[in-house]
């Protein structure tokens, strides 16, 4: 194995073996190329539709694009070009017939393909290899492409693939809490998804965190996240920038890395202690245990967790904490994007401008925020007695379990668990553990809630209601007004299957 000597970007790729942009030597006569520890490609595919002049050239191409790209980006490009070579080999490669007869087989949905493929036959034409007419580049740029409609989950606030509602996302942090509580999600889940709701990153940024990138001062608390999707910058790892967190958040990256720690110190005992720093936040364990060479491996990616990996955590914990959404009534979809978005409509709410939105989401400038602050439709919607009645068993906000009386209660003889609202007792607590929460406005949303059956609950209910109509009155501001919706309707879900149970014969 031998590295690739610098070559001018035109130039010829004369040696077998080159370096992609995160650092991994790729044998350019290959059939697959890795070009990190989430991408690879079988880039011999194109060689069944093209010369072997052509299948050369192309890779060379590639090569240009997988030094100083993302790994993604590369793999887009071979694909878009290999379904086009695919869907014309009948025609010359390039040439104005085949571009003509491509874009007609698409049609207009397929545009945003198309203009991936416009980008690699401009930039070859651009380097002086052969194989690209002029004609075909005078074609290419006469065409109006679209790039996709990338903010219409955002636009159209899609509940299932865009950004949250409040309520949603307290549904899945109340959920993520009670699982962890209950030991049904680890700690390595919860730190997971908690890091991509509270920091809105991608998922690459989130699996490239290493124990170093935590750090504090004077009381605050930051992650220094390695940056993503910027171009020319160097490999993996090599820019950053530092994001405040909170504390919570902080002390549950620490608990994780320090489980991390242990599990390497179990694979390699004789590590030094100062290696500690370097090790990933979020790792993949096979390939520790696999290693040959941990410290070398500790400077690339190959020790973290794939992307695929994470995906497939989240889905795991959003099955485990069985969150469902008020407005489809089925288990929230959660992933990594929909958090982003979620944290762009919320600043978007808020007043923010474009640059503060590109800036916290990490974007190199505004082209993808307006989306963010141009016409949203309200998210929230004014709730009263009729509406919340309608939502309370779609949201199955309550999450306790109704008794007939305080004698059937976990702690019923235990005076100290009786829940009141001031004036009359609603339930009981469950729970042996202190409770800060405040009650009973928190308890109707606590798994550990015990409400009696003849509880005073339509009193609860109808001073939850007035007093969003005040707070609505006095800040006219909808998002304010709303945050108890999720109290209000897990109130009302507990006033329905009291009385369904008292209809019923008092069945628990």
């Amino acid at each position: 194995m031998f590295k690739a000597k610098n070559i001018s970007e035109a130039g010829p790729q004369t040696t077998s073996i080159f370096v992609a942009r995160d650092g991994y030597e790729v044998d350019f006569n290959g059939a697959s190329w890795k070009l990190n520890k989430d991408t690879s490609f079988l880039v011999s595919k194109a060689s069944r539709f093209l010369s072997e002049r052509m299948y050369r050239t192309f890779k060379e191409v590639l090569v240009t694009y997988a030094k100083n790209y993302s790994p993604a980006y590369v793999a887009a490009l071979h694909d878009c070009s290999v379904s086009y070579f695919r869907a014309t080999e009948t025609l010359p490669p390039f040439s104005v017939e085949s571009l003509i007869s491509y874009r007609g087989q698409l049609g207009r949905e397929g545009e945003p393909e198309l203009a991936c493929l416009r980008t690699l036959v401009r930039k070859w034409h651009a380097l002086g290899f052969e194989g690209v007419p002029e004609e075909a580049i005078s074609l290419l740029k006469k065409w109006r492409l679209s790039g996709g409609d990338r903010g219409k989950p955002v636009r159209s606030m899609c509940p299932k693939r865009g950004p949250l509602s409040d309520m949603e996302m307290d549904t899945v942090i109340t959920g993520l809490t009670e699982a962890y509580q209950a030991g049904s999600i680890s700690t390595t889940e919860i730190a997971l998804v908690m890091s991509l709701i509270m920091t809105g990153r991608r998922p690459a940024q989130i699996t490239a965190l290493k124990i170093r990138d935590l750090s504090s001062s004077s009381g605050q608390y930051y992650l220094n996240v390695p940056r993503a999707k910027q171009r020319n910058e160097g490999g993996w790892r090599n820019t950053f920038k530092q994001v405040p967190i909170v504390e919570d958040l902080w002390f549950l990256l620490c608990m994780q890395a320090d489980l991390v720690y242990g599990e390497l110190q179990k694979l390699a005992p004789g590590l030094a202690p100062e290696l500690r720093q370097n090790l990933p936040i979020f790792p993949n364990l096979s390939a520790l245990n696999r290693s040959e060479d941990i410290v070398a491996d500790l400077n690339s990616d190959k020790m973290h967790m794939s992307v695929a990996v994470l995906q497939k955590t989240m889905v795991q914990v959003a099955q485990k904490i069985t969150a469902i959404s008020e407005r489809t009534g089925e288990p929230i979809v959660m992933n990594a994007y929909r958090f982003r978005y979620t944290l762009g409509t919320n600043l978007g709410r808020e007043g923010k401008g474009e640059s503060v939105i590109a800036e916290a989401l990490d974007h190199a400038d505004t082209q993808h925020t307006g989306v963010y602050v141009k016409n949203l439709p309200e998210i929230v919607e004014r709730l009263d007695e009729a509406t919340a009645y309608y939502l309370a068993p779609i949201a199955q906000a309550f999450r306790g379990v109704i008794v007939k009386s305080e004698k059937e209660a976990r702690r019923g003889s235990d005076i100290s668990s009786r829940v009141s609202n001031g004036d009359e007792n609603l339930g009981n607590c469950g729970s042996y553990g202190f409770c800060g929460a405040l009650g009973p406005i928190a308890c109707y949303t606590c798994n550990q809630f015990q409400p009696w059956i003849d509880g005073p609950h339509e009193a609860v209910l109808a001073h939850l209601l007035q007093e969003r109509d005040r707070v609505l009155d006095v800040t006219q501001d909808l998002k304010i007004a709303s945050t108890n919706d999720r109290l209000i309707l897990a109130v009302t879900d507990v006033i329905t299957r009291c009385n369904n149970m008292k209809n019923e014969g008092n069945s628990v």
